[in-house]
């Protein structure tokens, strides 16, 4: 036992010492790994730090400034005729003849026959009328002889009855002769009504009958608009309104009516018509909440075509623009200067970025009218600008110089 006891620390030490190497050598490895990371870390080159400032964005600017503009306001709407009606026959009969005009876009002349109904009927009512008036006639005449007699037999009655002195009798023989020159006067209205015409100028739009047809009393047989005036109805909101200064009810006069430039593209051109603003609806209409005003234009196949000769059809899809008060002495910019929410971008004095609210009064494709937020001379900004913020630093881009004639003269010599 004593002999086992002497050997035990010999053994220890052969089984501790490879476990002591193994743990050793990776604490070695990561000491040194680390070492080496802090000494590199110490020797490497520091950044150079930048001393410049923010960079200036560079933007078109333009000035505010004051101008007299004439204003206007632009909106849209369908030509329709003044006077449009459908042709309705008002006596029965066989179509006996038909004008060459009465056919679509046919033009037609006030009171010239455009369909002739069969006469013969109401021709022979007429002298039929004509003998019952003649004959109503000859009992008045003489109903007025017999009241002539029964006057002078009592005359020296003081008390003689009216059907004595044939009273009745007379007024019987009027009121038979008055019905009589009625009946005549029908028979030859109806007469009249055989043919068929417009009581004014126009254009023929459609029609319904042909020669040998057989209408009765309220059978339509076309449709015509006359072609004197065409009206346009015209939308307007509450900026609109508020820009031409009318009142709602407005009436123009010889002395107030606006002027109405009203344009369309037409087999690929452009064509323009003068026309007025001749009122306002009295009332706001209730489903669009807009109000509608009334354009007209006078003869508008004829002196009132377009330049090129196009008539204004009715129809035709236009926009109108229409004439507004003057507008003096007020500050105007570019429309490219305003922003969504009638903000403006303004470069101050020191050349940074100022954003405002401004007032709008007025707008159209080439100007801007403000009431407020802006001066007259300030720099107002048309670039646009990415992640604007106040205060951000700004430069103005200097419009190239076109080259003189004595620098381009001089520069081909040189060559």
């Amino acid at each position: 036992m004593a002999g086992f006891n002497d050997q035990t620390p010999t053994v220890a030490k052969n089984l501790v010492a490879p476990l002591l190497k193994k743990i050793s050598l990776p604490v070695v490895v990561i000491v040194a790994g680390l070492g080496a990371y802090q000494l590199l870390t110490a020797l490497k080159p520091q950044p150079q730090k930048s001393e410049e400032g923010r960079r200036a964005i560079s933007v078109l600017v333009e000035a505010v400034k004051y101008a007299t503009i004439d204003s206007s306001v632009t909106t849209q709407g369908e030509v329709r005729a003044k006077t449009q009606v459908d042709i309705i026959a008002q006596v029965a009969g066989r179509v006996v003849a038909v004008s060459n005009e009465f056919v679509e876009g046919g033009r037609v002349l006030a009171d010239v026959s455009l369909v002739s109904i069969e006469q013969s009927d109401y021709q022979s009512a007429v002298r039929a009328a004509e003998a019952r008036q003649a004959s109503a006639e000859v009992r008045v005449l003489q109903a007025n002889a017999d009241a002539d007699v029964a006057r002078y037999q009592l005359r020296n009655e003081p008390k003689a009855s009216d059907l004595a002195l044939k009273k009745p009798q007379v007024a019987e023989a009027q009121a038979n002769l008055r019905a009589a020159e009625a009946d005549l006067a029908r028979a030859r209205l109806n007469l009249a009504r055989t043919r068929i015409s417009l009581p004014f100028r126009g254009r023929i739009v459609e029609t319904s009958v042909a020669l040998g047809q057989y209408v009765t009393p309220g059978s339509k047989i076309g449709r015509a608009f006359a072609d004197d005036v065409v009206e346009i109805r015209l939308p307007l909101n509450d900026a609109q309104i508020a820009a031409l200064e009318l009142p709602i009810g407005f009436i123009a006069d010889a002395d107030n009516a606006r002027l109405v430039s009203i344009t369309s593209t037409l087999a690929n051109h452009q064509h323009r018509w003068l026309g007025s603003l001749r009122r306002l609806d009295a009332a706001i209409d209730p489903s669009t909440r807009m109000l509608f005003g009334t354009a007209q234009v006078q003869d508008p196949y004829g002196r009132g075509a377009s330049k090129t000769g196009m008539p204004l059809a009715v129809g035709l899809f236009v926009s109108a623009e229409i004439a507004g008060p003057k507008l003096e002495d007020v500050l105007v910019i570019s429309p490219s200067a305003l922003r969504a929410g009638n903000l403006v971008y303004v470069l101050n004095r020191d050349q940074q970025l100022e954003i405002r609210t401004v007032e709008v009064a007025y707008s159209n494709d080439t100007e801007v009218v403000v009431n407020a937020g802006l001066e007259a001379g300030e720099m107002v900004i048309h670039s646009s600008i990415r992640n604007a913020i106040e205060g951000m630093p700004l430069e103005i881009i200097a419009p190239e110089k076109p080259a003189t004639l004595n620098q381009s003269n001089t520069d081909t010599s040189e060559a």
